[in-house]
């Protein structure tokens, strides 16, 4: 290359391309000066500088812009393409530095002179060619882009300097670094910036090929999930399901339209669903919207019950249902009455106050029937949460809506019979009142709009008949109380439970326990004795009981062959349900000294308190004996303190209550017994034991005292004028001012029973203490 060195030679100035000697390639020339330059090489000796320009967007680059350092090529063919670019097929020769830019106008020639590589052929050499080979061989496995027969043919490579550019003629490197290669004369140094350059590429390849298993990985799990999906739409669509969670949420819309919700719960719903729709479905508040939609769907909004009122059906509804309870039942007929009148009226709101088996919870049913609506009950004993009847907000963890909500979803309508069962048994405690939650419920001017803090939305429960029960109205709060419409159902006469238990229970528990026909039967003499001996109760759980057993005795009788039809007699009641419980008629035998029979109202009904006094001789001391509540025990006071002060009138001696010790007891110790009305009673037997007068057996006597010895008047006197007929008194002393409580007794009770209303303490005594001398006449 010897005629080469020194002398001019034209410049072919490359743009993204390097050229290595012994490498052959094809180019493309399309600038004016490079397809001159080319013309001058063809006419020379076909000789040309391939040196690569440092920036590529250059069409016309300056002398300081093109790298000093390039290769000599051999053109070995010039062919012009239709386009005007000439396409030429050149061999690179040997590396050239340009020592001198010589001025044309047409191309530019350069002066050069060859580098020669130097080469020291030591084991070092040798050592660094395997290595290079070996980096190589593990860079075209990771890369995939050069053949195999390329690396065959490196292998054969025994020059280094050669085995180096034809390398780095394979590899993807920056212009700048193929550069660096080309302008390395010293075949070691090349050798191990090449190592170096394949080290690290291979390195990028490996985190290259790494990230693409992940990705891969990351694409066929993505395939596959699709692919699985596309699959299990294509089966649910066969099977006729809905897809997947936009089916859901189609569903649901579709509820919402057979729903008929208000339009400010429907735009509620609406943005829910598209808050439950770009929610994952993983998420925990996912299953917490879910919850919320449903429950605002299955909630009725508009939907009645849409029964034709008929007064004369009603009414025999109820009679067949229960016998008696006149009251309750003239309230609901009148409620029918003005329903068929005017189209909307306010739901009353009826508590149905009476002791335990009277019938409050199945009278509540048979109005629901009555009314053809539907029927829910929940029981308030024991309730202590406010949350329980307000339900608990949403942020709380398992929220839902409180018990008249859920009552609601049960009903399905918004105009059902609401049964709240034993609303004087709720309590408060440090997680609110219900009670106070309930005035809001029950409020029939509010409760168009109750606020229940789950719904989170006013729901109308003004068309609701509410009917609520008690046992008594005194633990009930008097806001709560003021809210509803009270309807006592006192009791059943000893007449009334008679037809009860044949017309009703006995029926009923023959039913249940399989005996059909006249496989049993009851005498109503037997029926009466079970009444007087064996219950002693206001309602008629007990009675209930005690012909289930008699049903159950009566089974064992026929299934063990004994007999095939049982008859229950007066005789043969006792081998049935054993001894008698009760003696009937609690009247004292004979007239009694200082013993009185009071009337008390509980909350299991009427029922008789006998008085017991005996006078002592000690310093005027007073005992109160049978677990008295503070109420009687001032009474208890009251009496004592009018007696002393109307001693002399009364034929007491003036000083007893210096020298005589009195002590009041009432039987029946472990009751709690409380209430004014037993005032009257304690006074009469104190003038009785001071007197030594006796107090006639057949009286009862109910009333509050003063200290001037007024009676004042007192509640339940139709519950303790039952009592009085069911334990054989034939008189009642009484207030006067409850002569108007005479008329709502039972016809068959006042018959047999006889009212003296009284207005003072000295009356009482008149008709209450037995005379001496009629006394003495009788024994």
């Amino acid at each position: 290359m010897g005629d080469v060195k020194g002398r001019l030679i034209p410049l072919l100035p490359l743009r993204g391309l390097l050229v290595y000697p012994t490498m052959v390639l094809h180019l493309d020339v399309g600038r004016e000066k490079s397809v001159k330059a080319l013309e001058q090489a063809m006419v020379d000796d076909h000789k040309i500088l391939l040196s690569t320009q440092e920036d590529l967007h250059i069409d016309d680059p300056e002398e300081d812009e093109i790298y000093q350092v390039g290769t000599i090529a051999n053109v070995k063919q010039m062919l012009k393409l239709p386009n005007g670019t000439i396409r030429v097929l050149v061999e690179g020769l040997t590396r050239a530095q340009i020592k001198e830019f010589v001025t044309n106008s047409e191309y530019i020639q350069v002066r050069v002179d060859e580098l020669a590589d130097e080469d020291d052929h030591s084991p070092e050499t040798e050592a660094l060619m395997r290595a290079v080979l070996k980096q190589f061989e593990q860079y075209i496995k990771l890369s995939k882009k050069i053949s195999a027969e390329t690396l065959a043919t490196v292998h054969d490579i025994e020059e280094p300097g050669r085995l180096a550019d034809v390398i780095a003629s394979h590899l993807t490197l920056k212009i700048k670094e193929k550069q660096e290669i080309l302008e390395t004369t010293n075949v070691r140094q090349r050798l191990e910036f090449l190592l170096g350059i394949l080290s690290n590429e291979k390195e990028v390849l490996e985190l290259e090929r790494k990230i693409g298993q992940r990705v891969k990985k990351s694409m066929e799990k993505t395939q596959k999930e699709y692919y699985l999906r596309e699959q299990m739409k294509a089966i649910q669509k066969e099977l006729g399901d809905k897809e997947g969670r936009t089916g859901e949420i189609e569903e649901l819309r579709q509820q919402m339209e057979k729903a008929n919700v208000p339009e400010r719960i429907r735009k509620k719903i609406e943005k829910e669903l598209e808050r439950y729709e770009k929610m994952p479905p993983t998420s925990a508040e996912s299953s917490v919207i879910r919850t919320y939609i449903d429950w605002l769907l299955s909630i009725p909004w508009s939907k009645q019950s849409e029964g034709q009122i008929d007064i004369n059906k009603a009414e025999e509804i109820l009679d067949e249902d229960h016998y008696g309870l006149e009251k309750p039942k003239e309230r609901v007929l009148e409620y029918l009455s003005v329903q068929k009148l005017v189209n909307k009226m306010k739901g009353p709101i009826l508590c149905l106050v009476g002791p335990p088996g009277v019938g409050k919870t199945s009278l509540a049913r048979s109005i629901a029937r009555s009314l053809e609506r539907e029927f829910v009950r929940i029981s308030l004993g024991g309730v202590r949460d406010e949350a329980e009847i307000r339900g608990h907000r949403r942020t709380y963890v398992g929220a839902m809506p409180g018990r008249i909500i859920q009552g609601m979803k049960t009903a399905g309508t918004i105009n059902p019979v609401f049964l709240l069962d034993e609303i004087d048994k709720m309590a408060s405690d440090f997680r609110g009142d219900p009670a106070s939650a309930m005035l809001e419920v029950l409020d029939p001017e509010q409760n168009s709009t109750f606020s229940d803090h789950y719904i989170e939305e006013p729901y109308d429960l003004s068309k609701v008949m509410f009917i609520t029960t008690a046992n008594s109205t005194h633990t009930i709060p008097r806001p709560l109380l003021d809210r509803m419409e009270m309807i006592y159902i006192p009791g059943y006469t000893e007449v009334e439970k008679k037809h009860i238990a044949l017309n009703y229970l006995l029926p009923k528990q023959k039913k249940e326990h399989g005996l059909s026909g006249n496989s049993l039967q009851v005498k109503d003499e037997s029926v009466v004795k079970v009444i007087r001996r064996y219950t002693r109760e206001a309602g008629v759980r007990n009675l209930e009981r005690a012909m289930a057993t008699i049903c159950r005795k009566a089974a064992k009788i026929i299934v063990s062959g004994e007999k095939k039809r049982v008859v229950v007699t007066d005789n043969t009641l006792e081998d049935l349900l054993g001894n008698p419980k009760f003696r009937f008629g609690l009247a004292e035998v004979t007239d009694q000294v200082g013993v009185a029979t009071g009337l008390a109202w509980t909350a299991v009904g009427g029922d008789t308190l006998s008085i017991e006094i005996t006078v002592l001789q000690g310093k005027g001391k007073l005992t109160l004996t049978g677990k008295l509540g503070e109420v009687m025990k001032e009474s208890a006071q009251a009496a004592f303190s009018y007696i002393r002060s109307r001693a002399k009138e009364l034929g007491i001696e003036p000083d007893f209550h210096e020298k005589k010790d009195i002590h009041i007891h009432v039987p029946e110790g472990a009751i709690p017994k409380d209430g004014p009305s037993a005032g009257i009673t304690m006074a009469t037997a104190l003038v009785s034991a001071l007197s030594g007068t006796p107090v006639s057996k057949f009286i009862g006597m109910t009333g509050e005292i003063t200290l001037r010895g007024r009676v004042l008047p007192i509640g339940g006197l139709k519950e303790k004028s039952l009592a009085a007929h069911r334990a054989g008194l034939k008189t009642i002393i009484m207030p006067k001012d409850n002569e108007q409580d005479i008329s709502e007794i039972p016809e068959s009770v006042r018959e047999d029973l006889t009212f003296i209303p009284v207005e003072h303490m000295d009356e009482v005594l008149k008709h209450a203490l037995v005379k001496q001398k009629a006394h003495a006449g009788e024994k």
